[in-house]
């Protein structure tokens, strides 16, 4: 039984998923009837008291229907990182994502050199040119290294983190489709940065950084709305007060949770984070503004191992365990499952109703990066990215969109 499902391109044959547990951003709908027409929905809710004969029945009894996920902060899978700056290695990465449910992707990139940051961009850029349709969406780059603080560098190469320099960061953005851009709020130039990103209709984010309230404020000012992995090589007020002493200063983690219009997001691999503070970022941000993200690595679907984060030149390693990777010395270093485990592990170790964990791995990330309209939820006039979860939450099917690098029918999502 195929699990992964492209809708072919001119099909005009009318699709229904019928009887599972459709999951809407804000319900469940027992005994649903979800339908598509050319890799687009057309309905969504009950089941009709008559379906129509030309459509094709799915029987999806004892299944949940959902929308596909959406990672914002992935560096790579299947033994593939996309710092590899390789269209097959881009491929690689992103058809092992799609296997465990992930319909838009958005390639992460890490604290390479100059050279194989543009590599990798262009490598992208070609990937989605090419419109393969065995691919989930490639929305385009997440620019994540090289502008880190090194203090706060976690496993990416320390000696690679440098303040943004405009000559640089504006070659990457010509070079490709940059959707997300991070830089260290407390960065000499990162105000500059963030208002290039910003007017570019960017997601702005600040990440591996020990920022303090003030210098948070001022990226806020300048079109920074969201922090990278919570709790996770960000600043706290013992390590601001580290840096720039007494009295004590308001952090990264402070700002956050007291700005409704600052978005977040959790790495749910069971590991990163206590099942306490999965329940915290929810209950203080919502489902509306925080995310689930993977942020996994090379060693996805990989056995236990020593694995490459970020080109291999670049001479970084992790060590896989199987379940997460660490550093040489012992530290967390990226994940190594996909946004499916994610969920799962969400719905198990926590009491966030269902409908919002799925929305923190789709509509959520969706609407921080703009694409809202075409995707994240099952609305019809969206796209037929569609996932079909045994009870478990284990992905039986994959319904999606591939190769469309972002058009749909003649629309521009």
């Amino acid at each position: 039984m195929k699990k992964l499902i492209p809708h072919q391109v001119g099909d005009t044959q009318r699709y229904a998923l019928v009887s599972g547990t459709a999951i809407l951003p804000d319900r469940l709908i027992q005994d649903s009837y979800v339908e598509w027409s050319g890799g687009m929905l057309t309905r969504v809710g009950a089941i009709p008291k008559r379906i129509a004969k030309n459509v094709q029945v799915i029987d999806a009894s004892g299944c949940y229907v959902s929308p596909g996920w959406i990672d914002i902060h992935v560096h790579g899978g299947g033994g593939a990182d996309f710092m590899d700056g390789q269209v097959q290695a881009i491929q690689t990465a992103c058809k092992t994502h799609l296997r465990h449910g992930t319909t838009t992707i958005f390639p992460t990139t890490t604290t390479g050199s100059h050279e194989s940051i543009i590599r990798m961009i262009d490598a992208v850029d070609a990937t989605i040119r090419s419109a393969d349709p065995g691919l989930p969406t490639i929305e385009g780059v997440h620019l994540y290294g090289p502008y880190f603080t090194p203090e706060k560098s976690g496993c990416h190469r320390k000696e690679a983190c440098r303040a943004p320099v405009r000559s640089e960061f504006e070659q990457y953005f010509k070079s490709g489709p940059i959707r997300i851009a991070t830089c260290a709020a407390e960065l000499v130039g990162s105000a500059d940065f963030y208002r290039y990103a910003h007017k570019r209709g960017c997601l702005v984010t600040c990440g591996h950084s020990n920022a303090s309230w003030t210098e948070m404020d001022k990226a806020h000012r300048c079109g920074m709305s969201h922090v990278d992995h919570f709790w996770c090589a960000m600043s706290s007020v013992a390590s601001v007060r580290s840096r720039l002493g007494t009295p004590m200063q308001g952090s990264m983690l402070e700002f956050v949770l007291a700005h409704n219009t600052m978005s977040t997001e959790v790495i749910a691999d069971g590991y990163h984070l206590s099942p306490e503070l999965l329940q915290f970022a929810w209950q203080m941000k919502k489902a509306s503004t925080l995310c689930l993200v993977s942020d996994t690595s090379r060693a996805l679907d990989m056995p236990p191992g020593k694995y490459a984060f970020g080109h291999p030149e670049e001479n970084v390693w992790i060590e896989s365990t199987g379940k997460v990777g660490l550093s040489p010395a012992g530290g967390l270093a990226s994940s190594v499952v996909a946004l499916d485990h994610c969920v799962r592990h969400m719905a198990k170790v926590t009491r966030i109703p269902l409908f919002d964990i799925v929305r923190m791995a789709s509509l959520t990330p969706a609407q921080l990066t703009g694409i809202a309209k075409y995707r994240g939820s099952l609305e019809a006039g969206k796209r037929a990215d569609v996932l079909v979860l045994d009870r478990k939450l284990q992905v039986q099917k994959v319904f999606y969109n591939g190769g469309l690098a972002g058009d749909l029918v003649g629309s521009n999502p």
